[in-house]
């Protein structure tokens, strides 16, 4: 595993060790796990951005539910009836 210096702000500082006082756990776990989630939502967001752009240009192809549903073999399945709202 790498080394890594971070440098927080004081009072990020504090919570962190406020919370690794009183769980037992490191502060390089709750570092290790806000990266970790961080970096997921990251990737998501930018696979969707390039996505977004390349539909944009006209590099990819969208379908829509009637195209999908012929191709998976769903188009001759009866939908059950939508759940009247309560007004």
């Amino acid at each position: 595993m790498s080394a890594v210096s971070l440098r927080l702000p004081e009072e990020l500082a504090e919570r962190l060790d406020r919370l690794s006082r009183k769980t037992g756990r490191s502060k390089s776990f709750y570092m290790l796990e806000a990266i970790r989630e961080r970096i997921e939502d990251l990737e998501d967001w930018y696979l969707a951005e390039e996505r977004m752009i390349a539909h944009r240009e006209g590099r990819s192809k969208s379908y829509t539910q009637s195209e999908m549903e012929h191709e998976f073999g769903l188009a001759d399945r009866v939908r059950p009836a939508s759940p009247k709202r309560a007004a």
